[in-house]
């Protein structure tokens, strides 16, 4: 553990968590650097209440401390708990402060609103227990606020991602014309937007841009090599921003050389290649070093000088505009409850190559080999391929957030848990989406090149060639036909399950048995 010297009493001590690594917050705008202590902690408990990629306790520990020393030398004492190779007593935040606040007596106690209502009630107990006042600040960070979405949802019916993302638009001014209709005469765009590669592939991509570890992130590494040796995932992909300055050439990287062809192909999957067109900003934006707007702004400018089409930019604004605002407000619209919501009653585990990546199903293997190394998978793949299959297959949504929250470096809960429990496993029974998102095999099939080095054939339902999500899809329709089939966005899927005969069902059931009994050798 590191603690800097202190030579006086601080007025406040401002805690700062992993995911608000932002020097313009108001947390710090409002605060003195001269009566004022910064605190940070690396824990036990945030890097093991789920079982975290190695890559990603690297990641934050690596951004934390590069924040840190940013902090210094902008003149803020700092009071820094730092792991080390050997474990403390401390596990949590709760723990450190128990230590800390009797010994530095502040007045009060403020920090941003964290981004995890787990990490919020801890420090609210944690101060009510040493009797000093805890002062939630509103984090700036968001184009919306938690107040400003209940305000909106208010007596609607349902929560609905486009009447959000056009208010919001409206009051904020992104792409609209000069008249104030939406630029290019439509909303969105996403007719556009779902193209796949043709056989050839998508032919010579824009290399990432690398982040070789300086002596920082090389003492990260060496920790959570030692420490947590058997975690899931591998070191070797850590050539990540961790600064202000990487993470803006980050940015400027995608908006010149993957911002134009983004649209067409932010949803097509190649083997090989995990990034395509992909911005990889989330993590960033997430742990605050890019500010949203900056990144809006950035690509609107793009569209602007004509370096970049408007159904990319369009694409890529809804997703940081509407979107990361649209289940920020619906996880402090709905927490704590929302967390328990099953609304399938799905209580399967995880199988097991959701961890280790080793499967005969190409589709779950390629996507699995880039969460492993990287930490990162696009959109697609965790929907329709690594959700739809937890899905399908029964999981308990909660612990598919549990495995999400460990495995991708961008989850952060208000972020995780309406992407997972709602949108990818229907755990909530339709706030998020109206639907559960699910499809045949033939989907992965149509938008990839997966399926042609597969030894299961997507267009078949049972046999031992049978595409497992194909043979899982019929099968959860079938199981979830009470609770599914009045749903009118699902009319046509359940008509299709209706002319299957009695034998084919009877076959795909079976199938369907087969493989949870034998999840190990698909």
């Amino acid at each position: 553990m590191v603690l800097e010297n202190l030579t006086t009493r601080p007025r406040h001590l401002l805690l700062i968590l992993g995911d608000q690594l932002d020097r313009d917050a108001a947390l710090l705008s409002s605060a003195d650097p001269g009566r004022d202590l910064v605190w940070m902690a690396e824990t036990q408990e945030e890097v093991s209440h789920v079982w975290c990629h190695k890559l990603r306790i690297a990641f934050f520990f690596s951004a934390m401390r590069h924040f840190r020393e940013e902090l210094k030398e902008l003149g803020w004492q700092v009071l820094y708990h730092q792991m080390e190779r050997e474990a403390d007593s401390a596990a949590n935040f709760a723990d450190f402060l128990q230590r800390d606040l009797p010994r530095l007596n502040p007045e009060g106690v403020r920090v941003t609103l964290p981004g995890d209502w787990r990490v919020l009630e801890m420090l609210r107990k944690a101060c009510r227990d040493s009797g000093l006042p805890l002062e939630i600040v509103a984090d700036e960070h968001f184009l919306s606020t938690p107040a400003s979405f209940q305000a909106w949802a208010q007596d609607r019916k349902s929560l609905v991602l486009e009447h959000f993302y056009r208010d919001l638009r409206r009051r904020l001014g992104f792409l609209l014309a000069a008249d104030g209709e939406p630029e290019g005469g439509a909303w969105n765009f996403d007719c556009d937007n779902r193209k796949s590669f043709s056989r050839e592939g998508p032919g010579m991509l824009p290399l990432p841009l690398a982040f070789a570890p300086d002596t920082l992130s090389r003492e990260v590494l060496d920790l959570v090599a030692h420490r947590f040796g058997d975690n899931p995932g591998t070191l070797a992909g850590f050539e990540l921003p961790v600064t202000r300055a990487d993470s803006l050439a980050f940015l400027e990287d995608f908006v010149e050389n993957r911002l134009d062809l983004f649209g067409p192909y932010e949803d097509a999957m190649w083997s090989g290649e995990a990034f395509l067109y992909h911005s990889r900003l989330s993590a960033l934006l997430n742990v605050k070093l890019l500010n949203p707007r900056e990144c809006l702004e950035k690509a609107v400018k793009a569209y602007s000088e004509k370096r970049a089409r408007l159904a990319s930019v369009e694409g890529f604004v809804r997703q940081i505009l509407g979107w990361r605002e649209f289940v920020r407000g619906i996880y402090w619209h709905y927490m704590p409850d929302y967390l328990e919501m099953n609304a399938l009653a799905h209580q399967e585990e995880l199988p097991p190559f959701f961890w280790n990546g080793q499967t005969r199903m190409t589709c779950v293997r390629e996507s699995m080999k880039a969460v492993l190394k990287y930490g990162y998978t696009h959109h697609i793949q965790r929907l329709m391929v690594l959700g739809q299959f937890a899905l399908l297959y029964g999981v308990d949504p909660a612990k598919f957030h549990g495995w999400h929250m460990a495995m991708y470096l961008d989850a952060i809960d208000w972020a995780s848990l309406p992407n997972t429990l709602g949108m990818s496993q229907f755990g909530d029974g339709g706030i998020v989406g109206t639907k559960p998102y699910c499809a045949s095999g033939n989907y992965i099939n149509k938008m990839s090149n997966y399926c042609g080095s597969c030894p299961y054939a997507p267009q078949k339902a049972s046999g031992e060639k049978a595409c497992p999500f194909t043979t899982l899809y019929w099968d959860f329709l079938d199981r979830h036909r009470e609770t599914l089939a009045e749903n009118h966005r699902m009319g046509f899927q359940y008509r299709n399950l209706n002319n299957k005969d009695k034998s084919e069902l009877r076959e795909i059931r079976e199938r369907a048995r087969y493989l949870r009994d034998h999840i190990d050798r698909i």
